[in-house]
């Protein structure tokens, strides 16, 4: 089965990926390493979820935020390499939470694109991670995530 296939069996889609607003680029090959700049809870009309977790958000919406900026991601990915199934392994996964200080279940939240990340890929999808919580993220968006991805060819 090809992640496109865990893909719909999860009613999920890839979405067009957004353009970099700023001097970056959304992604970087380097010896047999996809790295994908950090998205945001994008949804299909452009806009973001945003606030703090903990006040604005629950954990419950953050988790599913994670999960759609694991959408973007793999809509990156797809982007970057015509086809996820040269991704040989999910390698690490650097989580960003929007909360307020006194949050404490960074995991939880992130555990959103982790189980994306396991459900298309399987086994190749386990990753290292850190899920860490910031004062503050661009424009306010609840979630960011960075990637880095084993790669065939």
């Amino acid at each position: 089965m090809t992640p496109y296939d865990r893909l719909k069996q999860l009613g999920l889609e890839l979405l067009t990926p957004a353009v970099p607003v700023a001097n970056y680029v959304p992604f970087v090959f380097a010896n047999g390493f996809l790295y994908l700049s950090g998205q945001g809870p994008r949804k299909a009309d452009g806009s973001q979820h945003t606030g703090k977790v903990g006040a604005d958000v629950t954990v419950e919406q953050a988790y599913l935020h994670a999960q759609l900026t694991g959408l973007n991601l793999l809509s990156v990915a797809h982007l970057a390499l015509g086809d996820l199934g040269r991704v040989r392994r999910v390698v690490k996964v650097l989580g960003m939470v929007n909360g307020i200080p006194t949050f404490a279940d960074h995991p939880k939240v992130i555990n959103g694109c982790s189980d994306l990340f396991v459900n298309v890929f399987g086994d190749a999808g386990k990753h290292a991670r850190s899920a860490v919580g910031m004062g503050s993220l661009p424009g306010n968006i609840s979630v960011e995530i960075e990637v880095i991805l084993q790669v065939d060819g």
